[in-house]
């Protein structure tokens, strides 16, 4: 078993960086721990696939979506042959991890953690450090990799890390914030974050479907056709419609198309 041979094969489907982190190397307080999902794992394999840099730029929403929406694609397409792989030649049951939803929406997380941080797997397997965002920055890509993962029982070392600070401290990403939920240095205010970047999620639907109840005929007709519910029906198929990407796009690591 070689982890360059891995590492070749995710590299030759089209995965942009690839890194390995094994459980000890793994830290991450707020997260369920990883063998509640796979219980014999013993390692991280991390897969970054770079954002569409004219997505990301462009000031159309959809277009940023178009972005987001293929990048989630491509990389679950590539974590369910990667996971194949993996099992049929090593023998070592794969548990994948994508990038965003589904998510366990019970309390006390309400949706707000992954099943498993893959920014800080990303960081354990040498892929980034951390930056004044809170996003890992790549010395390559800068901030626009969208990170997925395979837990998997193959016992992988961790690649080194990476030990340059990449953040330059510009404070572009805190300026550019429309919820301000990067003000507080140190920590990302979520709920900031997410009415800012998903105003057609859940609590708009709730506040939308709130006011419709007890309206006349009528005023419900008038709602209905309001261009904002026509967006939030959009939002119920799409999934979680992110129309905010500005703490990726102003960081200037990484902003030139390698």
């Amino acid at each position: 078993m070689s982890k360059e041979e891995i590492r070749k094969y995710g590299l030759d489907l089209g995965v942009d960086v690839i890194g390995f982190a094994s459980l000890e190397g793994y830290k991450s307080e707020r997260s369920p721990d990883p063998r509640s999902i796979l219980p014999k794992a013993k390692s991280i394999i991390v897969l970054g696939h770079r954002m569409i840099d004219g997505a990301l730029d462009s000031n159309n929403p959809r277009v940023n979506m178009v972005g987001r929406m293929g990048v989630m694609d491509t990389s679950k397409n590539h974590l369910y042959l990667f996971a194949r792989f993996i099992e049929k030649k090593y023998k070592a049951r794969t548990s994948p991890v994508l990038s965003s939803y589904p998510l366990d929406m019970e309390a006390p997380t309400l949706g707000l953690r992954g099943d498993i941080s893959l920014r800080h797997a990303a960081i354990a397997a040498g892929l980034g450090v951390f930056g004044r965002h809170h996003l890992v920055i790549h010395p390559i890509h800068g901030s626009r990799l969208s990170f997925t993962g395979l837990l998997t029982e193959l016992p992988l070392a961790s690649d080194p890390p990476l030990k340059e600070e990449l953040c330059i401290d510009c404070d572009l990403c805190v300026q550019a914030c429309p919820g301000k939920a990067l003000d507080v240095e140190g920590r990302t205010e979520e709920l900031k974050c997410l009415r800012a970047s998903q105003p057609y999620g859940i609590g708009s639907a709730v506040g939308y479907i709130r006011k419709f109840i007890g309206k006349s005929p009528e005023e419900q007709q008038t709602l209905l056709k309001d261009p904002r519910f026509m967006s939030l029906y959009q939002a119920s198929f799409i999934g979680f419609q992110y129309a905010c990407f500005k703490c990726i796009a102003v960081c200037p690591i990484g902003e030139m198309c390698p």
